[in-house]
């Protein structure tokens, strides 16, 4: 007797799941149009934080590994200064 899956068909060939396609990259809302970070705008630093004042992931803000570098020193830099939670 045959497992039945909710991937095989009637036919016995697999059906393709989401998990075989690569996943597309999100496009970040946050970065769109800067080129430079700005590490003195405390404006723009918390909204790379959640509302706990943790720092967002880059695959939440689609940051390159440079950017998110100089997000994470820009607001460890305004926690010092008080300026973000």
């Amino acid at each position: 007797m045959g497992r039945h899956t909710s991937t095989a068909r009637s036919d016995g060939k697999r059906m393709k799941s989401r998990s075989d396609e690569p996943m597309a990259r999100r496009r970040s809302r946050h970065l769109e149009g800067v080129k430079v970070i700005p590490l003195n705008d405390h404006e723009f630093l918390q909204r790379m934080m959640t509302d706990h004042g943790k720092i967002l992931p880059s695959r939440l803000t689609g940051a390159s590994a440079k950017h998110q570098r100089r997000i994470k020193r820009g607001i460890r830099r305004m926690r010092v200064l008080s300026l973000v939670p």
